[in-house]
């Protein structure tokens, strides 16, 4: 049977080359609601999605996290997808995430599952993406091969039951790394330590087609780690 109400989730920042490209591919069917979520583009990226008839937001803080946060009031969907629409995540394979998602409580499109490869990173992406699922593997017991990665699909109130909204998550290794960090990863987290039901499928990353990478790696990496080691606290 199929899902109820999907909501695909587009984060944006500058990315007109790739909407231009991803979004027409995307099969509007599969979903009840699509909602662009902007970032400030100053580009087109915004004129371009609302000519094409989608739903656009524009975030009112910066950062991934808040785009999340400052449009989640608008979410309509049980289910959750999120994409970024940069050419890195392959919407054909959408509706394998859709059909995973009917007896999941997440779903992850894995660019490290056997079989699968990302043709974005680099040497230190690629190292930072191993070193945080060894961690994951090694002290959470984790079997999920892409703990960092945005596209993912979730039930909608697995947000409140892994506590993500609360911002003392993010404030202390903000402060400490001055930066922004979103929620994928302690998602990913709380949801093994939780016992949730987790599924993952061979979604790759296809090349980047524009737009610049927006990763801020060290202090990233950094924040991460941090609340790593504060969850192995509260096991």
């Amino acid at each position: 049977m199929p899902l109820k109400s999907v909501s695909l989730l587009i984060l944006t920042l500058n990315e007109i080359d790739g909407v231009q490209k991803i979004l027409p591919q995307i099969d509007r069917p599969l979903f009840s609601q699509i909602l662009v979520i902007d970032g400030g583009s100053k580009d087109g990226t915004q004129k371009w999605c609302q000519d094409n008839g989608f739903d656009l937001t524009v975030q009112t803080r910066k950062g991934v996290r808040y785009a999340y946060f400052d449009a989640w009031h608008l979410v309509t969907g049980e289910y959750v997808v999120t994409i970024s629409p940069d050419g890195n995540c392959d919407v054909s394979k959408l509706p394998e995430m859709i059909d995973l998602l009917q007896s999941s409580d997440l779903v992850i499109g894995s660019r490290y599952l056997q079989g699968s490869n990302s043709e974005d990173d680099d040497l230190i992406t690629a190292f930072g993406n191993w070193f945080f699922n060894f961690v994951a593997r090694v002290f959470f017991g984790s079997s999920i091969t892409d703990v960092m990665v945005i596209y993912r699909g979730y039930r909608k109130n697995l947000v409140d039951e892994l506590n993500l909204f609360d911002e003392s998550n993010y404030q202390t290794p903000e402060k400490l790394f001055f930066t922004r960090i979103s929620w994928e990863p302690l998602m990913s987290i709380r949801a093994v330590k939780q016992k949730k039901m987790i599924r993952e499928f061979d979604a790759g990353e296809p090349p980047r087609i524009g737009g610049e990478r927006k990763l801020q790696i060290i202090r990233w990496g950094l924040a991460y780690l941090f609340q790593f080691i504060r969850e192995l606290k509260t096991r």
